[in-house]
């Protein structure tokens, strides 16, 4: 009797220590946050700060954090008290397997469902229990007395596996808690990155132009960040594993001039640039979002027109080298003094000019990296259409067999009712000099030969140069 009574006590011990061992569950959505600060970097990562309010039992605790970012990095995810009684962690799962049909499906292999089919004719609804054999690469369900594939009508579950959220859901236990708290829940995420993209709208005389930029952001995390404290980082920050690529999207056009909200606040951090803006804003989810960045007008600005040569020509005998060529043109603004003088983030900036009537038409864009304050910004626009060039190889001579002299015309065109100077720049192999010309030349680097070209309206200029080889 008395092996009996504790035996039974021993068992009720068990119970009473399994149940006592179960964590309460409390959930958190998004409703329970009372801030959310969001700081993104350009290469397709975030770090998200959020604070929520939560009733927690005092004990051990599972607390279900729903809505955070889909691509959350669990292993940078860390949550901590900020008010009320310090926390333990345990451990913390993040569930990011998230409902749908053929997910609930392939949960229940090897469970029981109920398959509701319908008479066509009558209405008729019968119900009939079967169980899962597979599913993904297609459905089999064994009946009672059959075995079928395919899904012979309605399927009914019982209820959803516990691995499966309908919301992406960071799941952590730990000890503490008790009453009212506030939890600070920061982590590392992919899917929101952003971007600079400018806008320059040059005045009619080409000497200046309106400078606008936009922050360019992206949210494809899979959850809505609302009245958030952004801040950006620019700079390129090493990362063990690299994020993807966010494809360029369209800046806007310059259309009737408007104010611009004021600009975020830029300050350094480290060797980068942290933008903060002083309004919270929300950034939705499968949204592309654009904040004012800058806004600079009256900018000084250059224009240059640059033909480019080669240095395979400079190696061997050859005629032609090239008929009709079109030098680049070049915009070139300095950035310091005035509106400008502040760190530039890399993006795409989008040339304007206005037309006789008065309507911007797009004129060319280029692609800046991180510019500093007081650099120069040199923006390739396109070719030019009314000024051409023909070069030509005059003469190749070889000195020995290490030092060859060659000769060289080039004739260049204006159609232009005004006088251009063309940049002509010849990348020239070897240890050269330059023992003929008739337009003196600057010797940019070890490598370039630069020669600055003026060509009167409506007319041609010609260079002529020999430059010796020695290999």
């Amino acid at each position: 009797m008395k092996s009996v009574f504790f035996f039974l006590l021993t068992a009720w011990a068990g119970v009473a220590t399994t149940q006592a061992a179960t964590p309460a569950e409390v959930v958190s959505t998004a409703a329970d946050r009372s801030s959310t600060a969001v700081t993104v970097y350009n290469d397709n990562l975030a770090l998200v700060k959020e604070k929520r309010q939560i009733n927690l039992p005092a004990g051990t605790v599972r607390l279900s954090l729903r809505e955070v970012s889909a691509q959350l990095q669990a292993e940078t995810a860390l949550l901590r008290a900020v008010s009320g009684r310090p926390i333990t962690l345990i451990e913390q799962n993040f569930d990011f397997d998230l409902l749908t049909p053929e997910k609930l499906l392939d949960k229940y292999v090897g469970r029981e469902v109920t398959v509701i089919r319908s008479n066509p004719a009558t209405g008729v609804e019968t119900r009939e229990k079967a169980t899962v054999l597979a599913a993904g690469q297609g459905t089999v369900l064994r009946f009672a007395d059959r075995i079928e594939t395919g899904v012979p009508g309605r399927i009914a579950y019982d209820s959803v596996p516990s691995n499966l959220r309908d919301r992406p859901t960071l799941s952590v236990l730990f000890e503490g808690g008790g009453g009212q708290q506030t939890l600070e829940l920061s982590y590392l995420t992919g899917g929101i990155s952003w971007r600079a993209d400018y806008v320059a709208e040059l005045a009619a005389d080409g000497k200046s132009l309106d400078l606008s930029g936009w922050v360019t952001l992206t949210n494809s995390s899979g959850t809505t960040f609302e009245n958030a404290h952004l801040q950006l980082v620019a700079g390129k920050v090493n990362r063990v594993r690299q994020g993807y690529q966010m494809a360029n999207m369209p800046a806007p056009s310059p259309a009737a001039r408007s104010s611009m909200a004021p600009p975020p606040r830029e300050e350094g951090l480290m060797d980068y640039h942290l933008y903060t803006f002083d309004h919270p804003t929300t950034l939705a989810v499968n949204q592309t979002k654009q904040l004012a960045l800058l806004s600079a007008s009256g900018v000084p600005v250059e224009h240059e027109y640059l033909l480019a040569g080669a240095d395979y020509y400079y190696r061997a005998l050859f005629d032609s080298l090239g008929e009709k060529l079109k030098p680049a043109v070049f915009i070139i603004l300095r950035n310091k003094g005035g509106q400008l003088g502040k760190p530039l983030p890399a993006g795409i900036v989008r040339a304007y000019a206005r037309d006789s009537q008065g309507a911007a038409q797009f004129v060319g864009e280029d692609r800046i990296e991180h510019t500093a304050k007081n650099e120069t910004v040199r923006l390739r626009l396109g070719e030019a259409f009314d000024i051409t060039a023909d070069r030509k190889q005059t003469n190749y001579k070889l000195v020995s067999d290490k030092v060859a002299e060659t000769s060289y015309r080039l004739v260049i065109r204006n159609a232009k009712p005004e006088e251009v100077v063309v940049q002509v720049q010849e990348p020239i192999p070897g240890d050269w000099e330059i023992i003929q010309e008739n337009l003196k030349h600057t010797k940019t680097s070890s490598r370039t030969a630069r020669w600055e070209a003026r060509i009167p309206p409506e007319a041609s200029t010609t260079l002529e140069y020999t430059v010796r080889v020695k290999w």
